[in-house]
């Protein structure tokens, strides 16, 4: 279930900056930069790098790119300790090791 939540998630943001990409190519109403970095931190840090890479869009604005690269980075740091701390991660690191 999580990995679907964090999937749409994921979606939406990237879908959120191509409408604001887009809304900036035709000088129309603009997603908030606040909007996008909340759905990022929801869990869409994921979808709004690929955005930004994709559609290279907010990639030189600043201070929305140092706050992405913070927010990604946090996300990172929760999906290491939580892969740390797992019950599993001795077995799963056995089962890794076996297979070389």
């Amino acid at each position: 279930m999580i990995l679907t939540v964090l999937t749409s998630i994921n979606l939406a943001t990237y879908c959120l900056f191509w409408l604001d990409k887009q809304a900036a190519q035709r000088n129309s109403w603009r997603v908030s930069e606040r909007m996008l970095l909340t759905f990022a931190a929801m869990g869409g840090s994921l979808g709004a790098l690929l955005a930004c890479r994709t559609y290279r869009h907010k990639t030189r604005k600043e201070p929305f790119r140092t706050l992405l690269l913070a927010i990604v980075t946090f996300h990172l740091g929760l999906i290491i300790a939580t892969v740390a701390t797992s019950p599993e991660l001795p077995a799963l690191l056995d089962a890794w090791a076996a297979a070389f």
